[in-house]
């Protein structure tokens, strides 16, 4: 059960990081280095999640 509730916990985050980056993109003048560093947060959270859904079942 703890499992599954951190797997909510990050992919809480991860949306959140995903309004981030939708939110940057809609700005005149997206900050690249910005968004590259929100896409890779992104990222290494979806990984954290694939991880723990394989080690679930």
């Amino acid at each position: 059960m703890a499992v599954e509730a951190r797997i909510r916990e990050l992919g809480t985050r991860h949306q959140s990081l995903d309004k981030a980056i939708h939110d940057e993109l809609s700005r005149p003048a997206a900050n690249d280095a910005k968004l590259k560093d929100l896409k890779r947060k992104k990222l290494k959270l979806k990984e954290q999640i694939e991880a723990l859904r394989s080690t679930a079942h």
